[in-house]
């Protein structure tokens, strides 16, 4: 899937992806040693930057995989409900704007609403991302 083939308002799930625990107490030793995020005595939630990782991980998945040339942002990031070891995270992208690159002929920008939903339909993050992608056709 190239720029060329995105149709705003088109949404496309991939995933899924398991969180475990042994997973979150590991990224956040190393990345983000808050309690909430270490303590197993009282359950563990996985930090915001292990989410995006996760988020990134199953961006791949989507069929613009060979198109993309680099991501140009991430804007209103917001992290709704906690993630907890055991559950599934599906990404759903829907594309919002294009454009043609004004510099480049050989690339289109796009943006997509992105949102990580867990096993019980629930938005636990959400943002907007911005990504440069090739064309199938430059002229």
């Amino acid at each position: 899937m190239f720029f060329e083939d995105i149709e705003l308002g088109t949404t496309i799930r991939v995933g899924s992806y398991r969180v475990e625990r042994d997973d979150i107490v590991a990224f956040a030793r190393r990345w983000d040693p808050l309690d909430i995020h270490t303590d197993e005595s009282t359950g563990v939630t996985a930090s915001g930057s292990h989410l995006m990782a996760i988020r990134t991980l199953l961006l791949h998945q989507l069929p613009t995989r060979e198109a993309v040339i680099v991501g140009a942002g991430w804007g209103n990031v917001r992290f709704h409900v906690p993630v907890h070891s055991g559950d599934e995270l599906w990404l759903e992208a829907t594309w919002l704007t294009k454009r043609r690159s004004a510099s480049k002929r050989d690339r289109g920008i796009v943006t997509a609403s992105m949102k990580l939903v867990n096993q019980s339909g629930v938005v636990v993050v959400s943002h907007e991302d911005t990504i440069f992608m090739r064309l199938r056709n430059p002229d």
